[in-house]
């Protein structure tokens, strides 16, 4: 994963710099190291970890939830469930990480020596209460736990037992909806509270506050929120839920979640939540002054330090799959393989769709506004696909029977429906979905972007079995709190796939 850092020579780089379904992102900073983790709500393995040596070039580097043990999400678990809002620490020579699995364990703590993993089992923790979970320890080495809401308790990291009871802290603009993601910074004379509150749609905003201790009392800054595009037409949107940082030479910056809509109105936001970056001055009473949040941002001072992209096609040659393959709320062993057939991705059918909560699927987020996304796919005797996935309730798919059948099928909200079926010749064929996003909204009602669904020909050429709106594949439709993911699925038998690749393309 990396941000594109055109014309850093010229002092500009790309935001956001984690683009795609990246949301609520925690950072810290040990040497000149970064790392950052964001939420990965229903999908497996949970919590992505990154790298970057300087703050724009971010490389995958693991999943803190990675083994079964790790993360028990039932096939019951809703989409939008699992796993909310981590916070990454450093301290005493360990990662710390805390979360919450919304729906199974509740409030979980791990640790590792190694960001990139293995990560501890988890240390379950009954008595923190909430959603949202910050770590910090203070001076006497206590370490303190606050929640969205806004509330805070002590704990023992070690064996996760709450000390003393939980105390109200302060909970932002009087009013304000939703206040959350809490994260409590011991910054020169002052603990500092920063929160979001608003709600993560259009009214997002972050607020501050400081106090004498980590308990507080917290006053709040004078100029609250010091980040909100609510009520701009400006081109990234939702902006909240941060986190700050300092640089080796002093500097402050701030990660945080925000959306890029697209198409006319009221607008549709197709990628999910992603992470931008933005600059932290303080004023002479110390208070953090957030810098403009642009798509095309001033460099930081120093040079750049770039990592190796993925590459766009994956043809399945290593024994397991690469961190940043995502499947839906389990991947348990014997439905999907690497070896069986060695280059080949195997799939097994465990639901009979992608509406089932239980399907099969391997995908990778979309990260690119316009992309194409292309696979050889082998049905053999079964069934499975190519698919665009926001929920159970909201996909597109190209799909091939070992019958010879290709269809497109599109599942929006209550409808299903079935179109462009043709028939093709037995044996491997090449799925492809093209998305291509409008070079500009002259019309009002104007989705976000055309999807394209068919089947490529040994010339390279698609040909469209389908072509639909994406507006339905929008968190402002579906709801929830994700993104696109493009994948792989098998709805019946055995279905194995050669190769997948995922390419950023051109507007239209």
């Amino acid at each position: 994963m990396k941000a594109t850092a055109d014309g850093w020579a010229g002092g500009t780089f790309s935001n956001p710099v984690i683009p795609g379904f990246h949301p609520d992102p925690s950072i810290c900073r040990v040497g000149e190291d970064y790392y950052l983790v964001c939420s990965s709500f229903e999908y497996f393995p949970g919590v992505p970890v990154f790298h970057s040596k300087d703050l724009v070039h971010w490389e995958q580097i693991g999943n803190v939830m990675e083994r079964p043990a790790q993360l028990r999400l039932p096939d019951t678990a809703p989409s939008s469930g699992g796993v909310y809002a981590p916070t990454l620490r450093h301290h005493d020579g360990r990662f710390w990480l805390i979360t919450t699995d919304v729906s199974h364990d509740g409030n979980v703590l791990f640790s590792a020596t190694d960001p990139a993993g293995p990560w501890s089992d988890p240390v379950r923790l009954p008595g923190v209460k909430g959603i949202d979970p910050d770590l910090a320890w203070d001076e006497d080495g206590r370490c303190w736990v606050t929640t969205a809401g806004i509330s805070q308790i002590c704990i023992d990291p070690g064996t996760g037992q709450t000390i003393g009871a939980p105390r109200r802290l302060w909970s932002g603009t009087p009013g304000a909806k939703a206040p959350e993601a809490p994260h409590l910074y011991r910054i020169g004379d002052h603990w500092y509270l920063l929160i979001a509150e608003g709600g993560t749609e259009r009214g997002h905003g972050i607020s501050i506050a400081r106090g004498p201790a980590p308990y507080g009392p917290f006053e709040p800054c004078p100029d609250n929120p010091v980040l909100s595009h609510r009520s701009t037409d400006l081109e990234i949107q939702n902006t909240g839920h941060g986190d700050l940082v300092q640089a080796p030479d002093g500097s402050w910056w701030l990660v945080f979640l925000g959306v890029r809509p697209g198409g006319g109105s009221p607008g549709w936001h197709v990628l999910g939540r992603e992470t931008f970056l933005a600059p932290v001055t303080w004023t002479d009473g110390g208070w953090p002054v957030i810098g403009a949040a642009t798509p095309a941002m001033a460099a930081p001072p120093w040079p750049p330090r770039p990592v190796p992209a993925p590459p766009a096609r994956d043809d399945f040659d290593a024994a397991r799959l690469h961190p940043h393959w995502l499947s839906v709320r389990s991947r348990p062993e014997g439905y999907f393989s690497t070896t069986e057939r060695p280059g080949w991705l195997t799939l097994r059918a465990r639901g009979a769709s992608l509406d089932d909560q239980a399907v099969t699927f391997a995908g990778r987020r979309q990260q690119d506004r316009s992309c194409r996304a292309r696979t050889l796919i082998d049905p053999g005797v079964g069934l499975g696909g190519l698919a665009v996935r926001l929920d159970e309730r909201h996909h597109y798919a190209v799909e091939a029977a070992g019958t010879g059948t290709v269809r497109v099928v599109a599942r929006i909200g209550p409808l299903r429906q079935t179109l462009g079926e043709r028939r093709v010749p037995a044996g491997p064929v090449t799925l492809r979905i093209d998305i291509s996003a409008p070079t500009e909204t002259w019309d009002p009602r104007q989705g976000p972007d055309v999807l394209r669904l068919g089947v490529e020909g040994p010339d390279g050429e698609l040909e469209v079995l389908a072509e639909l709106d994406g507006r339905y594949l929008s968190t402002e439709v579906a709801g929830g709190f994700t993104g696109r993911v493009i994948g792989m699925y098998a709805a019946e038998g055995t279905v194995r796939f050669d190769w997948f690749a995922l390419e950023a393309g051109d507007k239209e």
